[in-house]
């Protein structure tokens, strides 16, 4: 069954879930690099990982030992309007910002997902 329109705008109702979807739109990530950049538990962002997942705004495949997320661009094709919520709208959010500043950090610092597993990377 294919997800419906109302379905998407529940799913978008999480300020955590728009948060994921703010640092995707920058790049593939794993759910530890998702968990440390938005300092919640591995369980909540597996939870809203599933959710959006379920409603096809994301992809996943498995690089090594690794689940990595990105967006799935036919989800825009289908609702265009979700672009500009997603992308334009939330650059104004404070919160979105500095999620945008630790992923930068964390680009720059080389550090991949076997660092944060190891507990060498961490961001306040």
């Amino acid at each position: 069954m294919e997800p419906s329109l109302i379905r998407i705008l529940k799913t978008l109702s999480s300020e955590t879930r728009l948060r994921i979807l703010n640092l995707l739109q920058y790049g593939d990530l794993c759910v530890g690099e998702i968990q440390t950049l938005l300092d919640v538990s591995q369980s909540n962002v597996s939870k809203h990982l599933n959710k959006l997942t379920w409603t096809g705004m994301l992809n996943y495949y498995q690089a090594a030992k690794y689940v990595y997320y990105q967006i799935n661009p036919d989800i825009f094709k289908k609702h265009p309007f979700l672009k500009e919520i997603l992308f334009s709208e939330t650059q104004k959010i404070n919160q979105f910002e500095k999620d945008r500043e630790k992923l930068d950090q964390y680009k720059k610092s080389g550090c991949s997902c076997d660092d944060l597993k190891k507990g060498r990377v961490s961001f306040s």
